[in-house]
């Protein structure tokens, strides 16, 4: 997978884009990452990237020029998606659909905005990660960089790994524990401790979906129970102790 990044700062990906899962992909070339100074296609000596904005008002938007420049002399592989607070949520549904396909493009906004005409004429889509501000897209670049090629065949080292997560299936994913079997009092419940996998999975479900139920009920909404889902939590009625309501709480 070929996935090209447009920026301001290439040198915010440095660290990165070498670290953990990432990195090491990028070195068995699973993952071939190309982040592109705009500064090189920029007109002016300069290099400017921005300017103010038509009509008046707070901060600097950016020149259409430069971002046009950079992908007609590169030709990166589409879509080619611009990270705005204005785009369509980037969710674990749009990062699979990613990480099926041969590679995609990143356009990294910055200052109060981008040229309205890179957004309708030179982008595919839009896409954002979540209902608030960065100072620019580099950050958002790097979650969905991270998002989509640690679904890529052969970047996690257990193929497996992946398919309980939290948002894969329409759920939050069930509480995890770890050695040692108690800490500072905290026991880790008996049943993962048991050794009766059937049982273990009953129980991680009927967990799934009351942490879901509690903190997403959103998604909870929207998900269809089965037959094993009500199986479960009838064996299991009782929520991860985190999600239980306190006294003092709403």
């Amino acid at each position: 997978m070929r996935i090209d990044v447009f920026t301001a700062f290439p040198e915010f990906f440095d660290t990165p884009l070498r670290a953990s899962l990432l990195g090491r992909a990028r070195e068995r070339a699973l993952v071939d990452v190309r982040v592109h100074d705009l500064r090189e296609f920029a007109t002016d000596r300069h290099r400017s990237l921005d300017d103010a904005p038509f009509g008046g008002g707070a901060g600097m938007v950016m020149l259409p020029e430069p971002l046009f420049a950079a992908v007609e002399a590169i030709e990166p592989p589409r879509p080619v998606l611009l990270l705005s607070a204005a785009g369509a949520r980037f969710d674990q549904a749009r990062a699979s659909m990613l990480a099926a396909g041969d590679g995609f493009s990143l356009l990294c906004g910055r200052y109060e905005g981008i040229d309205q005409r890179v957004a309708d004429h030179l982008a595919d889509d839009e896409l954002s990660i979540g209902d608030y501000v960065t100072a620019g897209g580099e950050s958002a670049a790097l979650v969905v960089i991270e998002a989509v090629t640690r679904l890529v065949p052969g970047v996690m080292g257990n193929a497996e790994s992946g398919a309980d997560e939290s948002h894969v299936g329409g759920l939050l994913e069930y509480p995890q524990y770890t050695r040692p079997a108690e800490f500072r009092g905290w026991a880790v419940p008996e049943i993962v401790r048991s050794g009766d996998h059937e049982r273990v999975a009953r129980w991680r479900r009927a967990q799934a979906l009351h942490r879901t139920r509690a903190r997403r009920p959103d998604l909870f909404s929207e998900h269809e129970l089965s037959d094993g889902d009500r199986a479960a939590l009838a064996e299991f009625p009782e929520p991860p102790a985190a999600d239980v309501p306190g006294p003092d709480l709403p």
